[in-house]
């Protein structure tokens, strides 16, 4: 097989549940097909709360170590992805705190939400749009960026990941109301900063590159083959 060839077990079928099961079993290895599968969701879910690059990818690492050494604790009756996802923001958020002193996501709050007006141009073969796009991009990132804590990681998870409310709330340990009252606010701010032409692209904001990917898995690997050898 090629160097650069993912090996076809990572190609699966299989549920998240059902890797989670074969992992608990002693196929640790399958542990690559979890990271690979929810690696976006997560660095942008680290991406939010530390807003830095190089530290998103260290939290990133290490709520990967604390989801598999607690991997027994994990209930099927929610989402391995949400469950991932509160490991991941836990991480960042003591991060945060460790290096100035913040607290974390507090009170929820009521209001409804709000649809994001427009929707950016499309981006096909032609450089100048592609241009335009990324760097439309480059400005989305700003804006959100800027946006308060408290609603920066709601904006990232429900417009950028496309998480449902449902789900934002869940992973967040936050009420449904909340959810969508910080999206809502955060909507006006960002509007403010870059237009009210957001929609598609930003998908393609907070990219999470394939090599970044690799440097992430292969260092979690590292780090759990160092965990199992020193253990009885």
């Amino acid at each position: 097989m090629h160097a650069t060839e993912t090996p076809t077990w990572l190609d699966s079928s299989l549920t998240d549940a059902e890797v989670v099961a074969r992992v608990r079993a002693g196929e640790t290895a399958l542990f690559e097909i979890l990271m690979r599968r929810h690696n976006q969701r997560v660095y942008r879910v680290a991406r939010s709360v530390v807003k830095d690059e190089d530290e998103a990818e260290d939290v990133m690492q290490q709520a990967y170590i604390n989801a598999f050494l607690h991997l027994k604790q994990f209930e099927e009756r929610s989402q391995f992805s949400t469950w991932l996802t509160r490991i991941t923001l836990y991480e960042a958020l003591a991060r945060r705190r460790k290096r100035r002193g913040e607290e974390p996501l507090t009170e929820p709050e009521s209001a409804d939400g709000g649809e994001v007006a427009g929707s950016l141009m499309s981006t096909g073969a032609d450089p100048e749009r592609q241009a335009y796009a990324r760097e439309l991009g480059r400005v989305l990132e700003e804006a959100v960026d800027a946006l308060p804590d408290t609603y920066r990681t709601v904006f990232m998870l429900r417009e950028i990941e496309g998480l449902t409310t449902s789900e934002t709330a869940a992973g967040l340990a936050l009420g449904e109301e909340a959810v969508k009252t910080r999206l809502h606010r955060a909507k006006a701010m960002v509007r403010r900063s870059v237009t009210d032409q957001l929609g598609a692209a930003g998908r393609d904001a907070f990219h999470f590159h394939a090599t970044r990917c690799d440097r992430v898995v292969a260092a979690v690997q590292q780090r759990l083959r160092e965990i199992q050898e020193k253990r009885p």
